[in-house]
């Protein structure tokens, strides 16, 4: 399999972490891969030319995080990340809401390199307030270790605000979440994931 990669991108941390979960790690050739030039390689398999995308052993194109992360906790022997019943349901809409998050936080971070006016603003500030919202629910009822794919969501999510916006503390406000981050950040699937220094 080919993952079209960029160490930056928390859904392809998402990814990444994901496989090490489960397994597949070494079954993933990584394509380095800067989405925003629109290579011809990346467009071949997915005309949103977005990352990540996994090119499965048979040629089949898979995107975006989710359905990566779906599909490959199919392939893998370690315990799954979808828990059965209710709880499937519960873990999915955490990683709705961590995605919520990261989508959030690089629309934001994208936004900001642009010119500035009224619109803009009001935009980062709507991007922001998404954020702190979404950081309220999870201090309300945070994950539980690293089981399922909810967790490992918000984790990616979190290491991206500390990556792009470790300017804007979000610990102090949110003592429960920030003691979960703190006791998951060791595991491989998320210490061997981390993005790049900034």
């Amino acid at each position: 399999m080919k993952l079209f990669h960029s160490p930056s991108s928390p859904f392809v941390r998402k990814v990444m972490a994901c496989a090490l979960l489960r397994g597949l790690a070494s079954r993933i050739e990584l394509v380095p891969t800067n989405p925003h030039t629109s290579p011809e390689g990346l467009l071949a398999m997915n005309p949103l030319s977005k990352v990540p995308c996994l090119a499965t052993d048979e040629g089949q194109a898979i995107y975006d995080s989710p359905v990566i992360c779906e599909y490959l906790d199919g392939l893998g022997d370690a315990a799954s990340l979808y828990p059965a019943g209710p709880a499937r349901i519960a873990a999915k809409t955490m990683e709705a809401l961590a995605d919520g998050i990261m989508d959030a936080a690089v629309a934001r971070r994208m936004s900001m390199g642009l010119a500035q006016d009224e619109g803009r603003t009001a935009f980062q500030s709507r991007q922001q307030a998404a954020v702190a919202r979404a950081l309220d629910v999870l201090e309300a009822a945070p994950p539980q270790g690293l089981a399922d794919i909810g967790a490992v969501a918000v984790a990616c999510a979190l290491g991206y605000l500390d990556f792009r916006f470790g300017h804007e503390p979000w610990r102090e406000a949110h003592p429960k979440l920030a003691a979960w981050y703190s006791d998951v950040s060791a595991h491989p699937a998320l210490s061997r994931t981390a993005p790049p220094p900034a």
